[in-house]
Parts: C-alpha cells; sequence; structure tokens
C-alpha cells in the first residue's frame, strides 16, 4: 500500500512518545497544517491510551497495532488492539459542562477525524478506523 505505514507498541503507556513522533511525522508527510497536525496526534494519543487502559487493563504483553494511509482524500488512521472487546454504544464522553480532569478523549478525538467507526466484525480485541477528509473534501 502506498503512503502508509504500520506501528506496532507493547500496551504500555511508556511507548506512547514513540507513536506521538510517529503519528506527527504520518500526518505532516499526509501534508496536513501544524494545528490539524497537534489535533490528530492528541486523538492518536488518547485513542491508544484508551486501548491500553480499558482494553488492554495496562497487560503491556498485548499489543497495539497503529496502521497509517494516507491520499489527496484524506488521513486515516487504525487502531488495533489484543485486549478486552469494547462496546461501542458505552463509549461516550462526558458532559462538557462537567469541568474537571478526564474523560474528554472521546470529544478529542470526534474533533480531530470526521468519521470515527469500530469495526464490530473483529472478533478478538478492537479495530478503530479514524478518517480526516482533506480541507477540500469535507
Amino acid at each position: 500500500m502506498k503512503d502508509s505505514a504500520v506501528i506496532t507498541i507493547p500496551a504500555d503507556a511508556k511507548y506512547l512518545c514513540v507513536l506521538r513522533s510517529v503519528t506527527s511525522k504520518m500526518a505532516e508527510l499526509s501534508g496536513l497544517g501544524n494545528g490539524e497536525i497537534e489535533e490528530v496526534v492528541h486523538a492518536v494519543d488518547e485513542a491508544c491510551s484508551n486501548s491500553i487502559k480499558y482494553a488492554c487493563r495496562g497487560d503491556s504483553s498485548k499489543e497495539i497495532a497503529v496502521t497509517f494511509h494516507f491520499n489527496d482524500a484524506s488521513f486515516n488512521v487504525t487502531i488495533e488492539d489484543t485486549g478486552i472487546k469494547a462496546d461501542p454504544d458505552a463509549i461516550r464522553g462526558r458532559d462538557l459542562d462537567d469541568v474537571r480532569p478526564g474523560g474528554l478523549g472521546v470529544h478529542f478525538i470526534h474533533k480531530a477525524f470526521d468519521v470515527v467507526s469500530f469495526d464490530e466484525r473483529k472478533e478478538e480485541g478492537n479495530r478503530l478506523s479514524l478518517v480526516r477528509h482533506r480541507k477540500e473534501h469535507r
């Protein structure tokens, strides 16, 4: 697949810095601007942090694979883990009027990406697809 890359990391928060660097570089290579890159990096970091915390339950023997693909129309990220299957209907950000730390990751993900979807056909673990359309394709 042209213009794509895959990185696999242990489900351990200490590897998120590597993932942030790769996400930033792939977003830059795709042609996203600085503000867009920051949004995408933050969203991917949040999604993978949630995978580590909730799906993998901090078990660093599990892995998270992140696939990046871009073309003229979009920047796509697919995050797969080998953890406990998520219930997409139960995942929602807290009320924005509830001012306190934490719980905003889902909002960041939806702000950075136009399409956020779980592949419920995956039998074990989770597969989250994130798509950010180019401005001219929005």
